[in-house]
């Protein structure tokens, strides 16, 4: 027991070291996530103010500062506090021989770097594509992703609205995913990481982008404001899942886009009565009798 709750301590202080040292510009310029984060979103909400899709929404839209809280308790807050469970839960596999290269079907190391990334960006997304759904088919996770949902402007800062038990679930299918490739995780995964931070970005974003033919692999922001919508086709749980590309759904014919006015109802069916706040939003998924 004492060995994982070193594990434990050593990887929460491990984490709050480099997000510090982040934020003091002591790390690398490129892993630098904190200001990266940053970065990109004062450039994507510039390209929102300058090419607005729609021009009657405020620049400072509906929500924003939630949005923008969202983004750094999910993306920093929480990943410090549960770096320290996944790094004890690794250890226990490990201890019970299953390893990074049980389930391994791939071995990538030897390849060139940029078909190693490339290779890592499709399994991650495509794992990421599949979790996706599942919280639209399961009540009990849709219950949690409705704080996505409850979005009623979009813009880049909707991206990380989320709740903090969606990377419970993530987290551990794309762990799956690194374990397919036999553990591997190529040395330059960082910019894979900046690659799908602004992607999804401009996705949420009030710009509108639709790549021309690439939009067939790449999502994109009108895509994505139908998976948002109040009204999905009849029989349907969600459309438009993509989150880095797009070829999943136009490969299980998930795929919807009738226009691109972009002024359609954003939410989902008794959002109304869906709370306001961030801790009301985080408890609603945990009280019973949610529909």
């Amino acid at each position: 027991m004492e060995k994982y709750i070193n594990t434990f301590i050593t990887a929460f202080n491990g984490t709050v070291d480099w997000t510090w040292k982040s934020i003091l510009f002591e790390v690398p310029w490129y892993t630098n996530y904190f200001w990266g984060l940053i970065v990109i979103s004062v450039i994507v909400w510039l390209l929102e103010i300058a090419f607005p899709w729609r021009k009657n929404q405020s620049i400072i839209r509906k929500d924003f500062w939630l949005d923008a809280f969202y983004m750094f308790f999910n993306f920093f807050v929480f990943s410090i506090v549960i770096s320290g469970f996944y790094k004890v839960i690794g250890l226990f596999f490990n201890d019970i021989n299953i390893t990074t290269k049980s389930l391994a079907i791939l071995n990538i190391s030897e390849w060139a770097m940029w078909l190693q990334l490339l290779v890592f960006f499709i399994i991650l997304d495509f794992v990421q594509w599949f979790t996706h759904v599942l919280l639209h088919t399961y009540p009990f996770l849709w219950n949690f992703h409705k704080v996505h949902h409850s979005v009623k402007e979009m813009g880049f800062a909707a991206h990380l609205r989320y709740h903090w038990m969606e990377n419970i679930l993530y987290k551990p299918l794309k762990t799956f995913g690194v374990m397919i490739l036999g553990g591997f995780e190529p040395n330059q995964a960082y910019i894979i990481h900046f690659i799908t931070i602004v992607i999804g970005h401009l996705n949420h974003s009030n710009i509108k982008i639709t790549y021309g033919p690439l939009k067939y692999i790449f999502n994109n922001p009108v895509m994505h404001l139908y998976h948002h919508a109040y009204t999905l086709p009849k029989g349907k749980h969600g459309i438009n899942y993509g989150i880095s590309l797009s070829v999943w759904d136009y490969i299980f014919k998930t795929n919807y886009i009738p226009e691109d006015s972009g002024t359609i109802k954003l939410g989902f069916e008794g959002d109304d009565t869906f709370p306001h706040d961030f801790i009301n939003q985080n408890l609603y998924g945990f009280k019973k009798g949610q529909k």
